[in-house]
């Protein structure tokens, strides 16, 4: 049974985030420009709605500096004081379009916002300013993650079905994958845009602490879950059929017994962990390369702009120099050669409402997931079982 944490907001929540450590604060977004802050029991601690009164899309804690929160609404991030909220302390204005989503590389030093024109753009936070824009997706930039271990890379995803790696040091994508085309191979046929029943736009993406390993939710229900080589190839690649509907989240897990644990979230109501550890166990070099060949959260009444049709040489167009000078790799996941992703989770949850987000924390040592719904209320799920 869930345990519903109240009181928090008069409108529906839209994007939840956890600071690190055992007493770590928490932050939920609304409609509205509602932010609340919350204590590890559930306590509501401090509410604040944004002047602008905008719909929240994506609240972050710094790593480095537990007394920043960093919070999109339209085209503007504002930075907030967790433990004092009366308003922000500093806004920056990065976008030209409405932002969907925020992400923080590990040092704290730079910030990444992926928006409604495609466009990701990169702000050093010492600065204020804008380092890079990063243009290469047709459609919507649904959801944007830094690396782990790697503070000068990230992997972007969008409604025009593409998933990217990107190198700072370079203004175009490492390769791009486009999900169409994988969904299409895997199901044996080819199929045109407009015959696919639900396409698979990337609404949400996230990278485990290796760095190596990235999961994609997509409108179609699948979540992709890649593994990335030496010389940031794509070395293998597989999915979960994870929801009946459109499947709005995919998070990993860090603080369970492995790193390789995917949670996940859908517009069928369903929360899911899955365990994607145990699909391989070979060695470092081992394994064959693969070689080249999201409102931005799905509410039901957002639409993607009109895109043209992805290129077959999209699927994974890698960059002619991507065995970049200086990009260090570490250790890879234990995904093998001959992937095959688990066919069912580990725990399935019967959420019944349309999830919005889903944010893994551990609540006072216990390992937990908070969902946000169509509610002004959280759920929180324990994992202490696993």
């Amino acid at each position: 049974m869930a345990r519903r944490w109240t009181g928090g907001h008069s409108a529906p929540v839209l994007c939840v985030g956890a600071a690190g450590g055992p007493e770590g604060l928490l932050a939920s977004g609304a409609e509205g420009g509602e932010v609340t802050v919350w204590n590890q029991e559930g306590a509501a601690l401090a509410q604040l709605r944004l002047q602008a009164g905008e719909d929240v899309t994506s609240a972050v804690f710094s790593p480095s500096a537990p007394g920043s929160l960093y919070v999109s609404h339209g085209e503007t991030v504002s930075v907030l004081d967790p433990r004092n909220l009366k308003g922000p302390v500093k806004e920056l204005h990065v976008g030209e379009d409405e932002i969907n989503a925020l992400s923080l590389n590990e040092t704290g030093a730079l910030l990444a916002a992926a928006d409604d024109s495609g466009a990701v753009r990169v702000v050093e936070l010492d600065s204020g300013k804008i380092s890079r824009t990063l243009r290469r997706h047709t459609n919507i930039c649904s959801s944007v993650v830094f690396r782990p271990q790697r503070p000068q890379s990230l992997v972007s995803a969008g409604l025009d079905m593409q998933l990217m790696l990107w190198s700072l040091q370079k203004a175009r994508p490492l390769w791009a994958l486009n999900l169409q085309e994988v969904v299409e191979e895997e199901e044996g046929r080819q199929q045109t845009a407009g015959q696919l029943f639900n396409p698979p736009l990337a609404h949400c993406v996230s990278v485990a602490t290796c760095g190596n390993v990235i999961g994609c939710a997509a409108e179609d229900g699948r979540v992709h879950v890649l593994r990335v080589g030496g010389g940031s190839r794509i070395e293998q690649q597989a999915a979960l059929r994870a929801h009946s509907q459109g499947a709005s989240q995919a998070h990993f897990l860090s603080f369970l017994s492995h790193p390789y644990w995917l949670a996940t979230g859908g517009n069928d109501g369903r929360v899911a962990l899955w365990d994607v550890s145990g699909t391989g166990t070979a060695a470092e070099g081992k394994s064959k390369p693969r070689g080249p060949s999201h409102r931005r959260r799905p509410k039901g009444r957002s639409k993607p702009k009109q895109q043209p049709a992805p290129q077959p040489q999209d699927r994974a167009a890698p960059d002619a120099r991507q065995e970049e000078q200086g990009e260090e790799e570490g250790a890879s996941a234990p995904l093998g050669p001959e992937t095959s992703l688990p066919t069912s989770p580990k725990l399935s949850i019967s959420h019944g409402d349309k999830v919005n987000w889903v944010c893994p924390a551990l609540l006072k040592g216990e390992p937990s997931l908070l969902v946000a719904d169509q509610s002004s209320d959280l759920s929180v799920y324990s994992l202490s079982g696993l």
